[in-house]
């Protein structure tokens, strides 16, 4: 699969979600067997790119090509300028945001809140496709099914995208109005799918090899985006590539080889964050992990106290030496997720911990 001139691993993409998918999340997630991972979401407006959160999340730095990065906002031209920033700091596809359903992003009217102003949304999509196109950027569109039930337009969005320009399509299956409730449909990605030339992503409540299947024989889609079943799962991707490639199914990984993962991730995390914001912005991370094995929320609620990154690396490392003890590999069963998306999924959790620093744009 290809997006402009970029050839993909595979077609199992990382949703993009904010507060979780930085630069060490999409590395971990790629080296687990994504074939293709879009940052967390980048604002439009000036006045905030020089913040420290967008700094962090235009920091790019020896991350693999492709490098996609998901710009939100309300106005055409402030997009194109959003577009053009992030191609100076090493975006190479740009994907515009009409998907996330949080009340903070679409009571501004960004988000999936554009689904219900179509001009304008075009209007958007034309521009930054007018800015990134001299440069030989692709530009890349994820949007939800509509606003609600009875205004389910992604079809007419995604018909007037591709004529702009749009070199790629992802739809979630759930309108703006049901959030993250009830199961998502994918007849309407299906009839996006047939409507379209360019490639088309199917997204929502992907949190299996089988599920996967089903969903890409379902949509005909070119590819599934999984969100929220890889926090604390990214070995996700590598089990559904094994399991569409032939039919079986991995054995869990061995709880020796999580706990390097984590680890490893836990630096990258640190080096990118910081001490002090690091080890806050981790815990999640962390509980993700351990949620469903054995003693991980009483570890987690220990966790959550540490204040240190080194404090917080040997508790971790001290928990699944302990579990190591008892299993060689993880339960089957453990680290199962819900649905996904950008934006909130990664919040609804993260909120758990107080400390969590904001993390919608």
């Amino acid at each position: 699969m290809n997006i402009g001139p970029y050839a993909l691993a595979n077609n199992l993409f990382v949703a993009p979600m904010a507060g979780v998918t930085d630069r060490p999340f999409r590395q971990l997630s790629k080296k687990l067997g994504a074939g293709y991972a879009v940052s967390e979401m980048v604002t439009s407006r000036k006045d905030l790119w020089d913040s420290l959160k967008t700094s962090r999340r235009a920091n790019h730095e020896g991350e693999a090509a492709p490098i996609a990065v998901q710009i939100a906002g309300t106005d055409a031209q402030m997009m194109a300028e959003a577009a053009a920033y992030n191609i100076d700091r090493g975006a190479q596809i740009i994907d515009i945001n009409m998907g996330c359903p949080a009340k903070k992003v679409c009571n501004k009217w960004a988000g999936s809140a554009l689904m219900q102003d179509e001009t304008l949304a075009l209007q958007i999509v034309e521009a930054v496709v007018a800015a990134c196109a001299p440069r030989g950027i692709p530009v890349t569109l994820k949007m939800r099914t509509g606003w609600c039930q009875a205004e389910k337009n992604a079809l007419s969005i995604a018909r007037a995208a591709e004529s702009a320009g749009v070199q790629m399509v992802t739809v979630h299956g759930r309108t703006r109005e049901q959030g993250y409730k009830g199961a998502a449909e994918y007849d309407t990605i299906a009839a996006v799918k047939a409507a379209l030339r360019i490639p088309v992503v199917a997204n929502g409540d992907i949190d299996s090899p089988e599920k996967a299947r089903d969903v890409l024989a379902r949509t005909g889609a070119d590819a599934v985006m999984i969100g929220r079943a890889a926090q604390g799962r990214p070995w996700i991707f590598r089990e559904v590539a094994h399991f569409l490639a032939t039919g079986t199914h991995l054995a869990p990984p061995l709880v020796a080889e999580v706990e390097r993962l984590l680890v490893d991730h836990l630096r990258d995390h640190y080096d990118l964050y910081g001490e002090f914001t690091g080890v806050r912005t981790a815990r999640k991370h962390i509980g993700w992990y351990v949620r469903a094995l054995p003693g991980g929320e009483a570890f987690r609620a220990r966790m959550n106290l540490l204040e240190d990154c080194d404090a917080q690396l040997r508790a971790v490392s001290g928990f699944f030496e302990g579990l190591g003890e008892h299993m060689d590999r993880i339960p089957a069963s453990a680290a199962k997720a819900g649905d996904d998306d950008e934006g909130v999924p990664g919040q609804a959790r993260a909120n758990k911990d107080k400390n969590q620093e904001e993390t919608a744009a």
